[in-house]
């Protein structure tokens, strides 16, 4: 039987109903208009017909990939962002015409400024989205893998601060910025993960607390002596730990949450603070719509991202320990983090550790305050669960040690490996 539109009670959309190639078809078109039924209908026929004679995969749409590939499973509010801007591009193309020609063609179309855009952002906002939603197709046999070639990725220098230099950023900066700066330079954490650190998760006793990677694995992160001070220094002992301040002083509401998204929330201090400092940058200068006056912005060559890597070439400056460098950061592969190894000198080894012991010098700690649930914030309160100063160097001389024979005995084991190989 042909395919025909028909209605059915208690509807008022039209249906296609009828058999193609043997495939029993029943389907609404979504529609009461008539005429726009029968080009529904004829749409339709044309595609199961050519589906019939060619096969699934010749027939179908960049629209129905994209649709099967979000009902597959929960995709992040970003990936759904760029496959809203992806969708608006390519609508009903064939999979099987999208080429390298369509995608440089997407790049050009979608993006902003795509003549000044970076190759990192062509890749993260069309290429990497567009060869997902491909690959899933593939995957079902609707299309052939994809094998259309983005741009190549420039080098770029590894952003991260001495000790003079993270020094003072933090005196530099506001009062309410300071723990958070000096959280994120003793710890390594992510923006992402400070800002969402909740005082439940903090063991200002056992010097630890619990953040959630973007990957969503549970990470345990050691605090060192500075951390404690600073963290005990804040007003607070419930609900976010880190919290938007200013002239009127620390605000109860947590940072904004961009769900991981996009960043911004410290944009304006770590502006001012990595101006006063010194660090290097460039200054934007514009004039805004519907003004005659310019306006000028500086730029730190160093983002708040930088003070993981910061952190990172401490650790393995003092430590000599890849592996658990690997760890105590949370990155998957050591290929990841083997580019922190020879950041740092060895020079800048005691410095390093006087910095996460005693933090920058001169700074002035906040005295406690009242807390907004009537509890009294003592400035001393990890005293007298902590070791004294000179069994914690000694610890960590001891450390230090250890660390060095298993480096030794590794040398000499790759030695005897290649003698006896020869």
């Amino acid at each position: 039987m042909p395919l025909k539109l028909m209605t059915v009670a208690h509807h008022r959309n039209f249906y296609v109903r009828g058999t193609v190639g043997g495939r029993r078809i029943y389907e609404s078109t979504r529609t009461d208009d008539r005429k726009e039924a029968e080009q529904y209908l004829a749409k339709r026929h044309a595609e199961l017909w050519a589906e019939h004679i060619y096969g699934r995969r010749a027939v179908v749409t960049f629209r129905q990939a994209v649709t099967a590939y979000l009902e597959a499973e929960q995709r992040s509010p970003a990936t759904q962002r760029y496959l809203e801007r992806l969708l608006a591009y390519f609508r009903d193309a064939q999979l099987s015409k999208i080429t390298q020609a369509c995608v440089d063609k997407a790049c050009q179309s979608i993006l902003t400024d795509a003549a000044r855009a970076r190759a990192t952002t062509k890749i993260r906002s069309v290429i990497t989205p567009l060869r997902s939603v491909l690959e899933f197709a593939a995957i079902r046999g609707w299309c052939d893998r994809p094998a259309f070639k983005g741009p190549r990725p420039q080098k770029a220098r590894t952003a991260f601060l001495r000790p003079d230099e993270a020094t003072r950023l933090v005196r530099a900066a506001a009062p309410h910025l300071q723990p958070l700066l000096i959280f994120l330079i003793g710890t390594g954490c992510r923006m992402s993960e400070a800002m969402e650190l909740d005082w439940q998760s903090v063991d200002l006793k056992g010097a630890r607390c619990v953040v959630w990677q973007k990957q969503g694995n549970e990470r345990h992160v050691d605090l060192p002596p500075v951390v404690i001070r600073a963290m005990v220094s804040l007003a607070w002992r419930e609900g976010r730990v880190f919290r938007p301040g200013g002239q009127k002083g620390a605000s109860n509401e947590a940072y904004h949450d961009t769900g991981r998204q996009y960043g911004g929330q410290i944009k304006s201090g770590w502006s001012y603070a990595c101006k006063r400092a010194g660090l290097p940058g460039t200054v934007r200068r514009w004039i805004p719509k519907d003004t005659h006056k310019e306006k000028e912005w500086f730029v730190p060559d160093v983002t708040p991202h930088g003070l993981r890597h910061t952190w990172a070439s401490w650790h393995y400056s003092v430590h000599k320990d890849i592996v658990r460098l690997q760890y105590d950061g949370g990155w998957s592969t050591v290929a990841m983090v083997s580019r922190y190894a020879k950041l740092m000198p060895d020079v800048y080894r005691d410095e390093i550790i006087r910095w996460w012991r005693e933090g920058p010098e001169d700074l002035e700690w906040p005295e406690g305050k009242q807390s907004p649930s009537g509890r009294v914030n003592v400035q001393n309160e990890q005293a007298a669960s902590s070791p004294p100063q000179e069994d914690k160097t000694l610890l960590l001389a001891r450390a230090l040690l250890v660390a060095q024979e298993i480096i030794e005995r590794q040398e000499q084991c790759i030695r005897e490996l290649r003698t006896s190989c020869s």
